[in-house]
């Protein structure tokens, strides 16, 4: 066996057959330059392993690229990839909602539309992603087979060759210390969440038993006339929840300022949560008896564990989370 012959092999078939006769020719000449005249085996073995896989080697040898997405599109591929998926799944999961929405039945508990809206959204994002993986895919294989320019250096995100004045363009923020788009969507989608269920408490938080067309909400746990009376409260900490996650999204970091807004935020939200939840009049007495009857506890230690949980969970999480905004903060770059 000519390990010679068998490498030039392996190079040339993985090129086009009209190239292959010169390519050989000169590979066997270049072979043989870098090998003494009376080379072993083991000479001609760390001269091919110096010229290295033979499709590596081929590769470089062909007019166009053997991989998919090469070095020169590759940073702007996954850049757009980033941008592109998260904005068209919030699309597709506010249209997923707007249909049931505008599509509602009465008949159909609430619980029932939410889970149905949770359940294809999910299925819609994960087709999302793989429709626009797939295109994009497909776009820039193409526009990197029809580049016929000699120069393979990688492109920034604006499409031009890179240069060091691209750097100052560039803000480096710690891992740790960086905000990115996809917590503050989440911010606001949690916001969205919590305000719609406040609002709505009268048809979402109860006692739900199984119907012939799956949950039926057959009782309030919460007196909707008593919550809306507290709507002063609600807007200010919604304002504010959504004015320090545009505040994020400007900053992309965690500072002194956006920790300072978190912390107002967190008060603001932890007194209008024990002013509300202190309110024995929110809470429906009906419900009250269905759950003493069923746990076999007094209303009023039902009541007394539900205020006293609340009271004591939720200042903690908001303490936590105040510590760990400053924490971020301190974070140097």
């Amino acid at each position: 066996m000519n390990l010679i012959d068998v490498y030039i092999h392996e190079v040339t078939r993985r090129l086009p057959e009209k190239n292959r006769d010169d390519i050989a020719l000169e590979l066997r000449s270049t072979i043989e330059d870098m090998l003494a005249d009376d080379f072993t085996e083991q000479d001609v073995k760390e001269v091919l392993s110096e010229l290295g896989n033979p499709a590596v080697l081929a590769s470089n040898y062909s007019e166009k690229p053997m991989h998919l997405i090469g070095p020169r599109y590759f940073d702007v591929y996954v850049s757009l990839l980033k941008m592109i998926i998260p904005i068209a799944a919030v699309v597709a999961l506010i249209s997923v909602m707007a249909k049931y929405i505008f599509n509602y039945d009465e008949n159909q508990a609430i619980l029932n539309m939410g889970l149905l809206i949770l359940g294809e959204g999910i299925w819609v994002i994960i087709e999302v992603f793989i429709q626009t993986f797939f295109w994009l895919t497909i776009v820039f294989a193409f526009i990197e087979r029809v580049d016929n320019t000699k120069d393979h250096s990688p492109l920034s995100i604006n499409g031009k060759k890179w240069t060091p004045d691209d750097l100052k363009n560039v803000a480096y923020i710690p891992r740790k210390k960086a905000i990115s788009s996809v917590y503050v969507f989440l911010g606001l989608l949690w916001t969205a969440i919590w305000v719609t269920v406040y609002f709505n408490a009268d048809q979402l938080v109860g006692i739900y038993h199984k119907g012939e067309n799956g949950l039926q909400f057959v009782m309030p746990a919460l007196n909707q006339t008593v919550l809306n009376s507290y709507w002063p409260l609600v807007i200010i900490s919604v304002g504010l929840e959504v004015a320090l996650a545009l505040y994020m999204l400007l900053k992309k970091q965690w500072t002194k300022n956006v920790a300072h807004l978190n912390v107002v935020k967190e008060i603001v939200g932890t007194i209008s949560v024990i002013v509300i939840i202190t309110n024995v009049a929110i809470y429906n007495h009906d419900f009250l008896i269905y759950m003493s009857n069923l746990l076999n506890f007094s209303e009023s230690t039902i009541l007394g564990f539900i205020q006293r949980i609340t009271i004591i969970l939720y200042p903690i999480f908001a303490i936590w989370n105040c510590i760990d905004g400053y924490l971020k903060a301190k974070i140097r770059k």
